[in-house]
């Protein structure tokens, strides 16, 4: 993993920068875009967490946690996790995703929390495998036609 990279908040300085970040084509069907993750943090500031990945200046990624969010609307399960990532073809296999994952678990750790959450779109290609090596175990749940995953933030990071 490089270590030139960090995290940097969304500004009226890097919007543009944080818009252009774009995956493969053949990845567009598992993630949004960054617009539209910027979108729902416009009406959703509480709760969501967005971020510029950058390699020293150069953008690689663009990740948006949820910290605290009513999961099921009914004020009594309240979860954070990382609700979208986005790296750029050419970031992808060096350590990028890897660092977005642990920047959430840190931010969520700082907050007093144990647990990790994510989802993700099944199919051929999708992103399962990644967060499963990464430590994330299946909750037999489904959000939104979603998977998801949960990390323990209690054990030591794979």
């Amino acid at each position: 993993m490089p270590q030139s990279l960090r995290l940097a908040p969304i500004t009226p300085a890097n919007i543009e920068t944080a818009i252009a970040v774009k995956v493969r084509p053949e990845q567009e069907h598992f993630v949004s875009p960054v617009v539209k993750s910027l979108a729902e943090a416009y009406v959703q500031p509480n709760v969501a967490w967005p971020r510029l990945i950058l390699d020293g200046d150069r953008p690689v990624g663009f990740l948006m946690a949820f910290l605290d969010i009513d999961w099921d609307g009914k004020g009594i399960d309240f979860r954070s996790g990382l609700w979208r990532l986005n790296v750029t073809p050419d970031a992808q296999g060096r350590g990028v995703g890897r660092f977005a994952v642990e920047s959430v678990a840190g931010e969520v750790r700082r907050r007093g929390g144990m647990q990790m959450y994510v989802t993700w779109e099944p199919g051929v290609g999708s992103p399962e495998g990644f967060y499963q090596k990464l430590g994330f175990q299946l909750t037999g749940e489904k959000s939104g036609g979603q998977t998801v995953g949960v990390l323990d933030l209690t054990k030591p990071s794979s």
